[in-house]
């Protein structure tokens, strides 16, 4: 099983990386039981051939080897510095290059950096809607990391919590838990686009509980 680390940030050493790194090994802590490997894909080494691409149609073969990693993917974390309150350039540039069926229903950890926590909110109103666009299947608990958030008790179990989700919807067999692993309905019932198989809710004690879409209808319905 492989999960695939996309990184954006542009400094070395990067918060952004240290966010990706910590994802990831909180996912792997969830794995022990898998033969699990991840590998790491440093956006900023691509920056060049990202922007030849784009101009010729061709990708070079670093890149290719990178695009052909995240379609390849068990399961991907992506992680980006936020920039004007949004995803930085280079990180959407490498998404756009993406061939439009390579993510559908693949579990897809989100994570963002910044300056300030006055842009948490960018993995759902930037991040979620992207992947969502790309037929992913973003989990629910996505981390965001402000610079005050580094050595809080709060982004440590945010992002135990993350880790949690993604190995648990790689690998459900495999990781042990409250409630019932979730099935390809509660995978399916995640994705927005899904209004078929079932309605998922995440509580943090009871795990992932499974409402077929079907009774929830008819309890909508008016008598």
């Amino acid at each position: 099983m492989r999960i695939v680390v996309v990184s954006a940030g542009l400094s070395s050493p990067s918060s952004t990386r240290l966010l990706a790194d910590r994802l990831a090994a909180a996912t792997l802590e969830h794995l022990e039981h898998v033969d699990a490997e991840t590998e790491v894909i440093e956006l900023r080494e691509l920056a060049t051939e990202i922007a030849q691409h784009f101009v010729t149609g061709f990708p070079p073969a670093r890149l290719a080897a990178a695009l052909d990693a995240v379609a390849a993917a068990d399961g991907l974390i992506a992680v980006t510095p936020v920039f004007a309150g949004s995803y930085s350039g280079l990180f959407k540039s490498f998404f756009d290059l993406i061939d439009k069926d390579s993510l559908t229903g693949k579990p897809v950890l989100l994570g963002a950096t910044g300056g300030t926590a006055r842009h948490s909110l960018v993995t759902e109103h930037a991040l979620r809607p992207l992947f969502t666009y790309l037929r992913a299947l973003v989990l629910p608990t996505a981390v965001y990391a402000a610079s005050e958030d580094w050595g809080e008790e709060g982004l440590a179990q945010r992002i135990a919590r993350a880790g949690a989700e993604l190995a648990r919807f790689t690998a459900p067999a495999a990781v042990p838990g409250p409630g019932a692993a979730p099935d390809v309905d509660t995978a399916a019932a995640i994705a927005p686009r899904s209004l078929t198989g079932a309605i998922t809710s995440v509580d943090p004690a009871d795990g992932f509980v499974t409402v077929p879409f079907e009774q929830r209808l008819a309890a909508l319905r008016v008598p």
